[in-house]
């Protein structure tokens, strides 16, 4: 199983789509506050269709929160185009957990600097960016043909 981290989700529909992604992987769903929606919103439930009751999601009120909520050995990969490690090189094991920003602005600064190390990015070419959704699937689907 592998962990998938929103911090601070903005859109409805992809927080839904990457649930769908997390309950087709058998992967959990984390949810860090300030969320941009409710978790009643009818966009969120549509774009996770009949499945939402069926994700394994947890909601915290921070980071540090969560962090604090795990063993000490847990590994934490962060996501963004401020990294020149590609997600590909990376060997992910079974309970890593995945982290991903903001729509619009990506992960805090602050969260990067702490954790250089363990950023990671999608390379690009002619674009600064890929939808969430997009993101999280083609970094837990290389995590999960790693583990086959």
């Amino acid at each position: 199983m592998f962990n998938i981290v929103l911090v601070e989700p903005e859109i409805p529909p992809n927080t839904g789509n990457i649930a769908r992604l997390c309950l087709a992987t058998g992967s959990r769903l984390h949810l860090v506050k300030p969320l941009g929606f409710s978790l009643e919103d009818r966009q969120l439930k549509r774009a996770g269709l009949d499945y939402w009751d069926d994700v394994d999601v947890r909601t915290w009120d921070s980071f540090a929160e969560l962090k604090r909520a795990q063993s000490s050995n847990t590994r934490y990969f962060f996501l963004t185009t401020k990294s020149g490690r590609a997600y590909y090189d990376v060997k992910f094991h079974q309970g890593d957990f995945l982290v991903f920003g903001r729509e619009t602005k990506g992960l805090p600064e602050n969260l990067l600097a702490r954790n250089i190390d363990t950023c990671i990015t999608i390379p690009m070419q002619k674009t600064r960016s890929l939808n969430l959704a997009n993101a999280v699937a083609i970094v837990l689907f290389e995590a999960t043909r790693q583990q086959r």
